[in-house]
Formats: structure tokens, sequence, C-alpha cells
């Protein structure tokens, strides 16, 4: 494999005529020896915001031994690719063949819930994938819904029992589960560690209610990457908070802490160079969009960070919007993309950050699917892992005592 040394390299050596993505596998195994080193219990990385075979090995030679798994598709995938790894099947609706095939053949242990009928089904299925013998091994989550008010996208409506439904379904889960867990999610890129607080409190008042013996806390995903225009405090003070708080629940005295990151874990692992077709005005046409890796950028107007990949370029800088390369209005990226006046056709332009859930929602309508990949080995344009970052709760005339 030969590994270039940053994407002005890349454009200069090959001049892609497709978008072209650049891996930083480095990057990513730094992001995961931080979780596994750092996070005061087990980190499960959520695949469904890279599914890259590629990226999971990476993970895996960084520490990361547990993997979310939201599909049958997700755990052929990574049992395929990592045989000895712990699958966790986290989606809390799943088709009974799904279960039994997990259970029966890739020997998935750990399923999550949110309602009686999900737990009549998991019992169903398990009961038939180990010869119609109830099973003694079975890990069980109880999914609570908990706000995503501090979150950049929101994963409250979906899923998750009401606390007025929990204890019901975690005295019933209690009896079939060899061990009990409690699970929650935030939310998409939560700004705030109190995000964690106010919903660890909300699985204390379950507990109580229940008074069941819970084994384990999955504090789920909702770790902060950086964005423009999003500055989130640093890692540790989320692990912190979440430490303290969890400390604190009425829970086994053997109980585990775990996490699912997956934007934390590999936002940092992509970024992709696009070639700039056209100009107009403050609008610039590329050759990826709302239907490949900047789904998020026209679907829910993320802003990633871009850079123009050309030397001697103006110092004046303009806010441009993008329009992918299909035959759809809705192909479109408001931004603004903070970017060089004098950019032109024919240039070539970095977008950063899009290690999450880039290629994960990438599609081929209209035929615009093919990409080049390229290996580089410089930084990504912003990092919650190399130690420089300054703390944005800090101003620049006050010396942080952290």
């Amino acid at each position: 494999m030969h590994i270039h040394p940053d994407a002005l390299a890349v454009a200069r050596t090959f001049a892609p005529d497709q978008p072209a993505i650049l891996n930083r596998p480095h990057a990513a195994a730094r992001a995961a020896k931080f979780f596994v080193e750092n996070f005061p219990g087990r980190s499960l990385y959520a695949v469904k915001a890279n599914p890259s075979a590629d990226l999971l090995k990476v993970l895996w030679d960084a520490g990361v031994t547990h993997y979310d798994v939201a599909s049958i598709a997700e755990v052929r995938l990574v049992r395929g690719t990592l045989p000895q790894a712990t699958l966790c099947f986290m989606h809390p609706v799943k088709t009974p063949s799904a279960i039994r095939e997990a259970y029966g053949v890739h020997g998935v242990r750990v399923f999550s819930l949110d309602s009686l009928e999900e737990l009549e089904k998991i019992t169903a299925a398990t009961t038939e994938a180990n010869d119609g013998v109830p099973p003694e091994d079975l890990t069980l989550c109880v999914r609570l819904r908990v706000s995503s008010e501090y979150s950049e996208l929101s994963l409250a409506s979906k899923f998750g029992c009401d606390l007025t439904q929990a204890a019901e379904l975690l005295q019933a889960t209690r009896q079939v589960a060899d061990s009990l867990g409690i699970c929650f999610h935030v939310g998409s890129q939560a700004m705030t560690p109190h995000a964690y607080v106010q919903a660890l409190e909300r699985v204390r008042a379950a507990i109580v209610d229940a008074s069941v013996t819970v084994d384990i806390i999955d504090v789920g995903g909702g770790f902060p990457s950086i964005y423009p225009g999003m500055e989130p405090p640093p890692l540790e003070d989320y692990f912190g908070v979440i430490d303290r708080t969890y400390e604190s629940l009425p829970v086994s005295y053997s109980a585990e802490l775990w996490c699912e990151p997956g934007r934390a874990l590999c936002a940092e692992y992509n970024s992709m160079i696009v070639r700039v077709e056209k100009r107009r005005g403050e609008e610039l046409y590329i050759n990826d969009g709302a239907y490949g890796a900047l789904f998020d950028a026209a679907h829910v107007g993320w802003r990633f960070p871009v850079r123009l990949l050309r030397d001697g370029v103006s110092d004046e800088v303009e806010g441009f919007s993008f329009w992918g390369p299909t035959c759809d209005d809705m192909d479109h990226m408001d931004g603004p993309f903070e970017l060089p006046s004098d950019i032109k056709s024919g240039d070539y332009i970095e977008i950063g950050m899009l290690g999450a859930y880039g290629a994960a929602m990438k599609t081929a309508f209209n035929g615009f699917d093919a990409t080049q990949v390229y290996t580089v080995s410089d930084e990504p344009m912003a990092s919650q892992y190399r130690g420089d970052r300054r703390d944005p709760r800090v101003s620049d005339n006050v010396v942080s005592l952290r």
C-alpha cells in the first residue's frame, strides 16, 4: 500500500476525474486507543457510522474488541472480518430470522430491545436457534428513551421505552436475561457532557422503579467530533462526568459501563477530494453531493471543513454553496463553505471529517458512484486526539489550569 503525504500531493499526481476518498488509518487508530485507554469502561464501535472492513481492522488492532451491529448484514460483515470480535446486536427492532442467525450462526449473545413484543421475539428466536431450549447466556439491554436536546441530531423519536413503561419491561427482561443492561442514546454530536448526566438520572429512576439488579449501563454514542461552528468540550470532560454519575447508580457491584462511539472513532479517518466543474457566482458545481458522501451536508446542513488544493490562492475568502453532480435540484449543499475567492473550474477541494457516515450513506443515483481511494499520512483537518487542541471554553487571554 502506497502512502501519499497529503491531499495536495494526490491532486497533483493523479488529477482525479472522480471524487477521491483519502484514508488516514493513523487517525482512526489514535481515536480508538484514546477511547480504550480513557473511557472508564468498554467501548463498542457503532459499525453503522462507517462499515469499511479496512477500518474495522484498524480499530481491532488498536484495541476495540466489541462492535455495535444494527443489522444482520453488519453482523455478517464484522464476523467475517473479525472472527474473534464480540458482536452486540443493538437495533431495538429486529426480524426473527436475523435474531436466529445472529445467535445460532454468528455467536451473538447481546441484544437490545425497547418493548415486551421485542423481548418475546428475542426469546422465541434464540430458543429456536438453541434447539428448542431456552438459552441461559443472553445479555439483554433495555433501551430507554432520553432527551436529545443537547445534540445536533436527535435520536429521541424512533426508539426507546418511556420511563413509565420501563419498570415492567426491566422486570420481564430480568427473568430471561443472564445479564441485564440499560442503554440509551442522547443523539448524535452531543455538545455538552450534561446530556449524559440527564440521561443517567433517568436510568437511576428506572432502576429504582423496577427494583431489579442491573449488570450493564450503556451510555450509547453521541460523543462529538469537531466541525466548523461546532466546537465541543474535550472528551475527557464527558468521560469524567459519565464516570462520576455512573458510580452513584444503584447497580450490581460487578456492573460494567459501556459506550458506543461511532462518529468519534471514524470521523477523522476519511476526507475527500472533489473537483470544481463549474462556478456560478458563489455557487460551485462539484462532482460529489447529496446522493454521495455529502449526504449530511445536503440533508441536515452539516458544514464540513474545506480547503482549496492549489498554490498561490487569494487571501480573500468567500462563503460558497455546492451543487452536486446529479440532475436533481435537491443535490444542493447550502454551506456556507469558506474558500478563497479566486476558486475556479478545474480546481480541487479537500472536504474533511467525512469518515462518519460519508461512505456509509453513498448511493449510485444517476450513475455517480465511482470513487478512487488513496491513503495519506498527514493529519485530519481537526482532531479531538492530538493533544494540541485549544480548549474552546477558555478565552485566549486566560490560562487553563486543566
